[in-house]
């Protein structure tokens, strides 16, 4: 068997004009920087190769020079199919400039391309991208007008609309791993992610193509745990040994013990974030996190979401995942995004995609820069600039609920917290509600067919998706509703009972938030009375979100009413609550269940008359349920109906 350790320059010498050339990496984790390096400087001195087709999935660049940037010159490139763009400007401008071919698709479906070239099928068949930009009655992922349809198809399967992504030979690979002896086995114990590699090099060998893989060291032949080999030497036709300033683990850090997963690291006790505008979102949106449920947060904005789950001791209950393959630990952030501390688990990127496609998000927080009337976001594309979907429609699409998050507008905005309210001194010049976005990168008209929650959150308001478009659920203190929100908006949103945003807010204090999304305080919100005759009931600001709510409500009742042998009247605090669409039915199947077990007269109250209205349809058909606006009323009520042996 031959050595297979060749030189840079050797290996770009087997790139031809005209390949399609796909490339590892995700922002600066596992990019191929030697071999990028080489196939730059040959282009450069030769002209060749020309005329290069690039696929790639995640973004891999650092916003100027290195990654995929070295590929942004004209001439080497001809066309390019890949999911983030936003980080290799030099390539961007190719397409936005109609200098090349472009397409941006999905970048889990580009990760699940690999793996169908590499089985030999025509393509990918999924759901993900109906409705958005990348869906072919819209643009079909076309940048530019130069670039032909026919990428992405419409089919119906089983009654229901698919998008068919085609599949596409390949002839060059360019990928990184650690270590490789002279046989090309590959082993990737010091990278922060494993991505997509073995996938890519199955892909390029079965199409007849050529794998080049950039290591940082060599051993021995067969030197290598059979375990920890990631692309067996079959797939791999040539190793290059890389300098070390173009193998760092990141774009921001030559190395980490804690990114690899070697060892795992004491939790940073990092400051407080100030009280800004980006900490009172992050803060609202940290009250949808599902207890023990399975979170992604975005790069950005909803990164803060993650300190503040910090701040309020919640990250214990929560397992925060990133779309490269991280489950659990603690994500990095700036070029260091993608790799993280004390995980769980780092898979190959496309079992994630697998994982998120199938809905097993529970929650994702993510950025948004437009949003319109029907709930349609664009994170995507913004005139000559280009930012590209990367996993956001994946993740959009399927996750259970979503969150977006980010200022109200944007460029300019200067606002500060007083006295518990927000203080804008300068409004932002860039309206981000607007009557129709550029791109839709997020189809409103399809979550809510579907019924998912979606939340739009902002410091000084927040939306709801629901079938009749967006609607406004809440304003922050101190703001005027109609200078600092309806003017500022393209569209007017539905509006019924707007509720104030939660004062915690807008404190420069902890907010307790895990006793409000754990439910810590039932045992001084459910209580009888002396004589253990009546149950009061304070459910005052309480959030029911998931059956768990549920099954801790019902079965703090039964511990204090079981016992008695006889029924109680009940006096319930509804002022404030908020109980979910998602689960009206099983609470109100759960109360009546209490009802015919232990309840005897009820009264509810709640200084909302939408709460009121709400409570009284639910609960219509119960002649022994009544509802009031204040306690003193519900009380009086109680008291008569003793009195008169109603009870």
């Amino acid at each position: 068997m031959p050595n297979k350790l060749i030189s840079a320059a050797a290996a770009a010498e087997l790139v031809r004009d005209g390949d399609w050339v796909t490339t590892s990496g995700f922002v600066g984790i596992g990019v191929p920087e030697e071999l990028l390096s080489a196939l730059e400087a040959r282009f450069l001195d030769t002209g060749c190769p020309k005329g290069l087709n690039l696929f790639f999935a995640a973004g891999q660049g650092d916003g100027k020079e290195r990654g995929l940037n070295r590929l942004g010159h004209e001439g080497l490139l001809a066309r390019v199919i890949g999911g983030h763009w936003g980080l290799i400007p030099k390539v961007a401008k190719l397409a936005t400039d109609g200098l090349i071919e472009g397409w941006n698709l999905p970048q889990g479906v580009i990760s699940h391309l690999y793996r169908d070239i590499a089985a030999g099928k025509p393509g990918t068949l999924t759901r993900v991208g109906l409705g958005t930009f990348v869906d072919p009655r819209l643009q079909g992922g076309r940048i530019n007008d130069m670039t032909p349809e026919g990428q992405v198809q419409v089919m119906e399967i089983g009654g229901q609309e698919h998008l068919f992504y085609a599949a596409r030979p390949l002839n060059v690979a360019l990928l990184r791993g650690t270590t490789a002896d002279p046989a090309g086995n590959i082993s990737m114990e010091r990278e922060a992610l494993v991505i997509d590699n073995l996938a890519q090099a199955m892909a390029v060998k079965n199409s007849g193509g050529v794998v080049i893989v950039q290591v940082e060291r060599m051993v021995a032949r067969h030197g290598l745990n059979p375990r920890d080999v990631v692309i067996p030497g079959a797939l791999v036709d040539a190793v290059v040994l890389s300098a070390p300033e173009n193998h760092h683990q990141t774009f921001a850090t030559p190395y980490s013990h804690a990114f690899s997963g070697q060892f795992r690291v004491e939790a940073d006790e990092a400051a407080a974030m100030p009280l800004t505008a980006r900490k009172i979102i992050a803060r609202r949106a940290a009250f949808e996190l599902p207890i023990n449920g399975v979170v992604n947060l975005g790069i950005g904005m909803p990164e803060g979401v993650a300190a503040v789950a910090a701040e309020e001791r919640l990250l214990s209950h929560l397992t925060l995942t990133a779309e490269p393959g991280v489950i659990g630990g603690q994500p990095a952030s700036g070029l260091d995004f993608g790799a993280a501390v004390n995980t769980d688990a780092i898979v190959p990127q496309g079992a994630q995609f697998d994982f998120y496609d199938g809905g097993g998000l529970d929650i994702a927080v993510l950025g948004m820069a437009e949003v319109d009337a029907t709930g349609n976001v664009n994170v995507s594309r913004f005139g000559p600039k280009l930012a590209g979907a990367g996993g956001f429609i994946n993740i959009s699409q399927n996750a259970r609920a979503v969150v977006f998050a980010g200022t109200f507008t944007s460029v300019g905005l200067d606002l500060a917290v007083d006295h518990g309210g927000l203080d804008i001194r300068s409004e932002g010049r860039v309206r981000k509600f607007v009557d129709g976005v550029e791109q839709v990168t997020f189809s409103g008209a399809l979550a809510a067919k579907a019924g998912k929650k979606v939340l739009y959150v902002t410091e000084r308001a927040v939306f709801q998706l629901k079938s009749d478009g967006l609607h406004l659920i809440e304003v922050a203190p101190g703001i005027d509703l109609q200078r600092d929100v309806l003017d500022l908006m393209g569209f007017v949103p539905v509006m019924g009972e707007v509720a104030q945003m939660d004062p915690r807010l807008f404190v420069d204090a902890p907010m307790d938030l895990a006793v409000d999304l754990m439910h810590l305080d039932l045992d001084d919100r459910l209580a009888l009375s002396p004589d253990r005759k009546q149950l009061f009931l304070n459910f005052e600001k309480m959030r029911v979100r998931a059956q768990a709510d549920i099954d801790k409500v019902r079965a703090k009742v039964e511990a204090l009413c079981a016992p008695l042998g006889h029924r109680v009247d009940v006096i319930a605090n509804y002022d404030g609550a908020r109980i979910d669409e998602e689960v009206e039915d099983d609470w109100i199947a759960m109360v009546k269940a209490m009802e015919d077990r232990y309840y005897d007269t009820v009264t509810r109250y709640s200084g909302s008359a939408f709460m009121r209205l709400k409570l009284g349809d639910a609960f219509a058909r119960e002649v022994r349920a009544h509802v009031f606006e204040t306690a003193a009323e519900a009380r009086a009520f109680l008291t008569a109906a003793r009195e008169a042996g109603l009870g």
